[in-house]
Parts: C-alpha cells; structure tokens; sequence
C-alpha cells in the first residue's frame, strides 16, 4: 500500500511570513490614510484663497478699486464666494482692507467709505500639516 502526500495548503511558516508582510505594509500606510482628509481640505483651501485673490485683482484692474465686500465679486468674477472649508462658511473669511498695518497708507476716506479688500486669509485658527497657521495663508 502506497500513501500518496498531499502537498496542497499553506504551511503555519508561510501563514506567519505573509501576515507579517502585511503588518508592515499597514504601519507604513496606515499614518498616510489618517491625514489624506486634512490634506485635501488644505488643497481646496489653497484652490479657494487662489480663486478669491485673482478675482481681487481682476475687479481692481477692471474697477481701479478693491471691492468693499466678498459679495461684490460674485456677480462679475464669481459665481459663488468659495468656502473656507476648515470653518465651513463663505462669510468667514479674514479679510485685509486697504491700508491696514501700512503706517504710511493714506487716512480712511471721512465721506464713510469702507476701504476696499486687498486680501482674504482663512478665519481658522487651525494649523496646517506643515506647522503654519491657516490664518496666514
């Protein structure tokens, strides 16, 4: 009587090797899974701040003058003021008006004109991946 062996199946050996394969490669992604959605809030985020800052210069270079408010460049150069995705709203931009921390800007007009804004910054108070705050993009 002959016994025939039955080479199919894995042994424990090879059942450990390939789980510890795979141990590894989840330490190595795993950290990169955790930060992608912070990461593309970042990306829209610079998309949003890129968008708004050439419609300011777009309005300044048809206009001669920065517009008072966000909502004045939709009509025109906007179809919607983007969101700041960190404070989920589009009415929470830090806005820079003209002239603001430049001592030798010129006085606000004393008609009551709202000085125009140059510039818009994320309202949060978040840090970025990198280490900056979002407020000084």
């Amino acid at each position: 009587m002959v016994r025939q062996r039955r080479d199919s199946g894995f042994t424990l050996l090879e059942l450990l090797v390939v789980m510890a394969i795979i141990g590894i490669l989840a330490t190595i992604a795993i950290p990169n899974l955790v930060l992608m959605p912070k990461r593309a809030k970042e990306a829209v985020l610079r998309t949003n701040l890129r968008e708004i800052r050439e419609s300011l210069e777009k309005h300044y270079a048809d206009q001669g003058a920065y517009p008072a408010t966000l909502d004045a460049l939709v009509p025109r150069y906007l179809r919607i003021v983007p969101y700041d995705p960190f404070t989920k709203s589009n009415a929470a931009w830090a806005v820079e008006h003209e002239g603001e921390g430049d001592p030798f800007a010129p006085p606000p007009d004393s008609e009551g004109a709202e000085a125009g804004i140059v510039d818009v910054h994320s309202a949060s108070d978040e840090v970025a991946i990198d280490g900056t705050a979002y407020a000084e993009w």
